[in-house]
């Protein structure tokens, strides 16, 4: 337990305990290349070079001969390596203005001064948008560089920081921490580092990637009128992404970066997990409990106790006499294992793995070339050197012992790497091969973890014969969504804690990674049913859904609270389910453009003062808003509606946006309202997302008044990576509201997936007139009678209502409602 001693005035110190006065210095000599310009300076170089997506790279080699050769290479951050950071086959334009050459990009101009080597972002205009006045490093080559912001700046993105949604006033460390002190404020460093910066100001948006995986620092508490990013190792080079808008700024990074994957479907489901579910029979009793009660769920998560000793890739033979027959009895309920993979080898001799490890020289090994050896859960233990392509492919292959079992997902844990050791971690003089460009660990610790999940990622796809695989990390970098999912760590179930998931998922998807989640309940404390349920409403409309608890916490499986707490449970998991079109349209979204699926309202109204820092709201795509309670006893909290009309999702009640209001959420109601001109897909709900496939797709329309609305709806076999040769289905839905008609299409952009839902109802809700159908089928004379139709409608004129039934659209569909004449 900390005290008051560790605030002795003794121990106090600055926060920066270098001071940089080493600079860049006069321009000498300027040098073009294909892609890229050379700045010579006195004290060392620069380089301007072109990226992808509109993105500029700024690199600085502190103290750098004139005639020394420079190294552009980017780390596996960057899609496609070198070539993915943009080296252009034209040469930059290049203008010498007086004091300052000019090099221009085709959306970024970049001002070098020639005094000082200091720079400014200009867009075609001339506007200059973004300043990076200096440029300094100290003796130990750490590196500092500071940008101009105006009073009124917002900061978003940086991963999974603690805090709010704005990061004004916050300083962070970027060195992935396995950090089990109850997560507050002010811890500066957590498992994912993610060195990406969006920095909003009042004209426009732009973001800062510092791709440097060693310990790097965001400081934007210092100063009110500039942010500093500085860099322990390796010097600077990051990339200047412009916007102009928040969005444009989100997908140029995540082009730069890469985007999610598109998961198998079962893996968007629910996940149920504890350290540890402790035997094969309690799997199944697991299991069982969840079909007899009718509550969905995919997938069990097995921790460490499942393991041999903590022995990766091994069952404990005890415990799990028979984990093959297991599977497969699991598979029949629609329910998988995901087990979890820790990095640690144990250090046995008479261990397989650790034995082909050492044999191969596959471990990370210490300067004298010994391996380095830590103690973690199966005791003293060593490590793959995942930055070598080679070990990443024997750990990859080692995955085999798992899918032969028919096991599709992995969880990789305690990898920032965690050691149980005075450094926390792997010695920093430690030494990695770094794929022919050899590193300490100290220079490339934060990507530690998102090669181990590179490695899981390919290796699972090697050997699922064309299925695709699921990976969880805790650890990762900039680009992990690339290869996995990722969730927030050691949690505490803690309201407040429950309140800090949202703006930390909202500033990950921010930052690329939209796959992510906490761990519903919380892992650590104890839970109450109040807080299982409220977290529950919540999580199910996250990316990641998973509820984990920690060993010796109370149980808190949906059941555990007794009658009230289940039923709301199996309810929200349940419209999780419901939803399973929408949520899977917007992981084909973000997996092609990179948005993120939950949102901040930031995002989608940028010119709404009221949203700059709201993060107790989220956006589920652009339709659905939630507005969760996250304190106990409490039945009533207010809610901001953007501009437009809102739906209440329950009552149906209309809302008028552009204000606050209280609403009433008892314990059984999450506040959510649909956007009006919203197109919901939905089915009705199965207990598993890719064993039980509804055939019947419901859309709701949010029939707008004056307006439109849009959604593209996405289908595929949720299974397979058939949809990268066109076995897929994509609708695109319009809806468009003049006085007195109301005009519904559907588009198919692309039919090349034959098993797709058979039978399409529509409805029109809120139809603002006592509307009719025009020639289309047969009028039902209500509801029970549609069912029987293969095709027909029926209009409920107390609910205001038009439901008609469609058989599969496969060609260009119209629906036109009028007024009643």
């Amino acid at each position: 337990m900390l005290t008051s001693e560790q605030i002795s005035p003794d121990k106090l110190h600055s926060d920066y305990a270098a001071s940089f006065t080493l600079t860049l210095g006069r321009v000498i000599k300027i040098e073009q290349e294909a892609g890229q310009v050379i700045f010579t300076c006195d004290n060392g170089k620069l380089a301007v070079s072109k990226a992808r997506a509109g993105a500029v790279r700024i690199r600085l080699f502190a103290d750098a001969a004139p005639d020394e050769e420079i190294n552009m290479k980017t780390t596996p951050a960057i899609v496609e390596g070198e070539s993915g950071a943009g080296a252009a086959e034209t040469e930059l334009l290049v203008a010498d203005i007086g004091l300052a050459y000019l090099v221009e990009t085709d959306e970024i101009t970049i001002e070098v001064v020639k005094e000082d080597g200091s720079l400014r972002f200009k867009d075609s205009s001339g506007r200059i948008w973004a300043r990076n006045p200096m440029m300094a490093w100290n003796e130990k080559k750490s590196a500092i560089a500071l940008f101009r912001a105006t009073e009124n700046v917002h900061y978003y993105g940086l991963g999974e920081k603690t805090g709010f949604l704005d990061k004004r006033g916050e300083r962070y460390e970027m060195w992935n921490s396995d950090n089990f002190s109850p997560h507050v404020p002010e811890i500066e460093a957590l498992y994912q580092s993610i060195p990406f910066l969006i920095v909003n100001e009042p004209e426009c948006s732009y973001g800062i990637f510092l791709d440097n995986p060693g310990k790097s620092v965001f400081d934007m508490r210092t100063s009110s009128e500039a942010f500093t990013v500085q860099a322990d190792t390796t010097g600077l080079d990051y990339y200047v992404i412009p916007g102009p808008q928040l969005k444009d700024v989100v997908m140029r990074y995540t082009a730069l970066t890469g985007r999610i994957q598109l998961p198998p479907q079962w893996s968007i489901g629910y996940h149920q997990s504890r350290y540890s579910y402790m035997d094969q029979d309690e799997v199944m009793e697991m299991a069982r409990t969840f079909r007899e009660k009718e509550i969905p769920c995919d997938v069990i998560h097995l921790d460490i106790h499942y393991m041999n000793e903590y022995r990766v890739f091994t069952f404990d033979p005890a415990r799990f006499p028979d984990p093959k027959a297991m599977i497969e009895e699991l598979k029949t309920m629609g329910i998988r294992i995901v087990p979890i993979v820790d990095p640690g080898v144990k250090l046995d001799p008479d261990y397989r793995v650790y034995q082909e490890g050492t044999d191969s020289d596959l471990f990370c090994l210490k300067p004298d070339g010994s391996p380095f050896v830590g103690p973690v859960w199966p005791g003293p233990s060593v490590f793959p050197d995942f930055s070598d392509a080679k070990a990443r492919e024997w750990w990859g292959d080692l995955h085999r012992f798992f899918t032969d079992m028919g096991i599709e997902g992995i969880w990789n844990d305690m990898n920032e790497p965690s050691v149980f050791n005075e450094n926390k971690t792997i010695d920093p003089d430690t030494l990695h091969r770094y794929d022919g460009n050899p590193a300490t660990h100290a220079e490339i610790h934060n990507l530690y973890g998102m090669l181990m999940s590179k490695a899981t990622a390919e290796g699972m796809t090697r050997n699922l014969n064309g299925r695709r695989p699921f990976v969880l990390s805790r650890a990762g970098y900039a680009g992990i969504q690339r290869y996995a999912a990722v969730w927030t760590g050691d949690n505490r179930s803690f309201w407040e804690h429950m309140a800090l998931a949202m703006p930390m998922v909202l500033n990950l998807g921010l930052s690329g990674v939209s796959f992510s989640g906490p761990d519903i309940g919380g892992f650590g404390h104890h839970t109450t049913g109040e807080l299982l349920a409220r977290w529950t409403q919540m999580g199910a409309l996250f990316p990641f859904c998973r509820n984990h608890s920690m060993l010796e916490t109370v149980r808190q499986e949906p059941w555990s609270f007794g009658p009230e707490v289940e039923n709301i449970c199996r309810e929200y998991i349940s419209l999780r389910y419901s939803l399973m079109p929408l949520l899977y349209s917007l992981f084909r979204e973000s997996a092609e453009t990179g948005m993120p699926i939950i949102r901040p309202l930031l995002l989608e109204y940028p010119e709404d003062p009221n949203v700059a820092n709201l993060c107790d709201q989220f956006l589920l795509g652009d339709q659905i808003l939630a507005a969760p309670v996250y304190r106990p006893d409490t039945f009533h909290r207010v809610v901001y509606l953007p501009e437009g009309n809102w739906f209440d999702y329950k009552t149906g009640e209309k809302r008028e946006g552009g204000r606050h209001f209280m609403a009433h959420a008892p314990l059984d109601t999450l506040p959510l309202y649909v956007k009006e001109g919203a197109i919901i897909p939905r089915t009705a709900p199965a207990l598993s997302a890719e064993f039980e496939r509804p055939s019947e797709l419901f859309l709701d329309i949010y029939t707008p008044e004056n307006g439109e609305g849009a959604f593209d709806l996405y289908d595929d076999d949720g299974a397979t990576f058939a949809y990268k040769d066109k076995a897929y289905n994509l609708y695109r839905l319009r809806v468009e509201g003049t006085e007195g008609t109301v005009k519904f299409t559907v588009h198919p952009e692309w039919t090349g997936y034959g098993e797709g839902w058979k039978r399409w109802t529509l409805t029109f809700k809120h139809l603002p007139f006592a509307g009719y159908l025009q020639d289309f089928g047969k009028e039902a004379a209500d509801r029970d009678e549609l069912e029987t139709l293969a095709e027909g409608w029926h209009f409920d004129s107390a609910a205001r209502e038009l439901t008609v039934v469609l058989n599969q659209p496969l060609e260009d569909v119209e629906l036109v409602v009028k007024a009643r004449a």
